[in-house]
């Protein structure tokens, strides 16, 4: 279906003819990198490449104003492309450098790959396009700017805006240290402010008067701690505090306030957990005569993984092979490596379930496995699959053991083993939505698929109704 197709080797030649305007692209968005919400030099980028490459666009898409949809093509199934372009705080880091070495100190960086992750699904959608023109097949690729990967669960605004309702097949794809399909399910999580007011006095003279926040965030926090043997023990819950109300230790802290993140491996267990949460801190606020008030800023669903398309990608990564890597990118990936603890290598290792090797670049695809693993993070591409068949690559653009949210994912970010590893990746995914593209078959296995895994539960948007897209960077992940 998949190897033996004559027109993979006329799409993966309209990538090779546009790689070099697509690594331009992921290199003009690792030297502005901006976070979550805030994408507004990234997003007109993309934006700008989408016109040029003949899409139509829409902006504002869940009245969010960095993120996009452009569309190309007529009648037929619709095949969704998801980028993201969003980078994190405090990463900022020299691309090349082989030390730790901030390009301005406390600014931004690339430190998930987004700059590559994006411009590889729009080199993908363009591909696809580009084929559907010369063949005049019916069929419609569209490609999804979303920003606000990193905390902001911007896709997830998106699900619940109606965005993805009439997609047949969604495609992905995330930087990594290894080529091949992601099969591990993701965590469901939720990001909540919990904000106390109470009654400011002086501590020492009239304490009796006063009515402490800050011991309610504290309460708070040990009740919650207190909880952690009685949650299933694949549940996660994270806080930080924000607000302590104030500096002076001689004044009852009349304001506090303090965030958390809950995370579960299934929707309906995080919707019951959050509850768990916001009881201890109605307890809190009992116990210390505040009042307390809780804002949910967004929250992702647990990522559903689809069987047939996940075959199909794995089809077309085993007759691609790895990214064709150089003795140049080898001796510098093993510069890269030499910055990394043992620890990290054997983690990169552990993670897929492989025997460990001593290269520093991945010169294999990763092999199916029917075994559904779980990842320890949340991605809102979650929030998609439940709606919408969806499927992810791994891209090989990183030395084996490179750990995401570090400045070594910066410094290797606008190298040629980088764009060597986002051009594979787009590759395998264009194969995959024209192999969705051309059967019929595959999207009614993969819709299949998506409805026996969610065991007759419809989705329900972890964000409330009335929750707007937060506008504040948000960098935990």
């Amino acid at each position: 279906m998949t190897t033996g197709n004559s027109n993979l080797p006329l799409v993966w030649d309209f990538i090779d003819r546009k790689t070099e305007v697509f690594t331009d692209l992921a290199d003009r968005v690792w030297e502005t990198p901006e976070t979550c919400y805030m994408e507004k030099l990234s997003a007109a980028a993309h934006r700008e490449m989408l016109e040029a490459q003949g899409f139509r666009i829409t902006e504002n898409v869940a009245g969010i104003p960095t993120a996009l949809i452009g569309e190309a093509g007529e009648g037929g199934p619709v095949i969704a492309f998801l980028g993201e372009y969003d980078a994190l705080a405090g990463l900022s880091q020299k691309a090349g450098a082989v030390h730790q070495e901030p390009l301005i100190p406390g600014a931004n960086g690339h430190g998930c790959g987004h700059n590559l992750l994006g411009s590889a699904s729009l080199l993908a959608a363009t591909a696809l396009k580009d084929w559907l023109e010369m063949t005049g097949t019916p069929g419609r690729v569209r490609y999804y700017g979303c920003p606000a990967e990193e905390g902001g669960a911007a896709k997830a605004f998106m699900v619940r805006a109606g965005a993805f309702e009439d997609v047949d097949i969604a495609i992905s794809w995330h930087p990594s240290n290894f080529a091949g399909v992601q099969r591990e399910t993701s965590l469901a999580n939720c990001r909540i402010d919990f904000t106390f007011t109470g009654r400011a006095a002086h501590a020492s003279a009239v304490p009796e008067l006063g009515r402490s926040a800050l011991d309610a965030v504290e309460l708070m926090n040990v009740g919650v701690n207190y909880m952690r043997e009685h949650m299933p023990s694949d549940c996660r819950i994270h806080y930080a505090v924000l607000d302590t109300g104030g500096i002076s230790p001689n004044v009852v802290q009349a304001h506090a306030k303090v965030r958390y993140v809950v995370r579960a491996p299934e929707l309906p267990g995080l919707l019951a957990l959050i509850e768990r949460v916001k009881k201890i801190a109605e307890g809190a606020a009992l116990m210390t005569e505040t009042k307390v008030e809780s804002t949910i800023l967004a929250g992702v669903s647990n990522l559903i993984v689809n069987k047939p398309l996940m075959d199909a990608m794995q089809d077309i990564w085993d007759s691609m092979g790895p990214p064709p890597f150089d003795e140049a990118d080898v001796a510098f990936a093993e510069k890269i490596r030499a910055t990394l603890t043992p620890e990290d290598i054997a983690v990169s290792w552990n993670q897929e379930r492989l025997e460990p090797r001593d290269i520093p670049l991945a010169d294999f695809v990763l092999p199916a496995h029917n075994e559904v693993r779980q990842m320890g993070g949340s991605t809102d591409v979650g929030d998609v699959s439940w709606v919408v068949p969806t499927v992810q690559a791994y891209g090989a653009t990183l030395a084996v053991g490179t750990q995401l949210h570090t400045w070594q994912v910066v410094a290797q970010g606008q190298s040629a083993l980088a764009h060597k590893g986002m051009v594979s990746a787009a590759k395998a995914m264009a194969a995959t939505g024209l192999a969705a593209i051309e059967s019929e078959q595959l999207r009614e296995a993969a819709w299949g698929d998506l409805k026996k895994r969610r065991k007759g539960q419809e989705y329900t948007s972890p964000i409330p109704p009335v929750a707007e897209p937060p506008v504040a960077a948000m960098t935990v992940k």
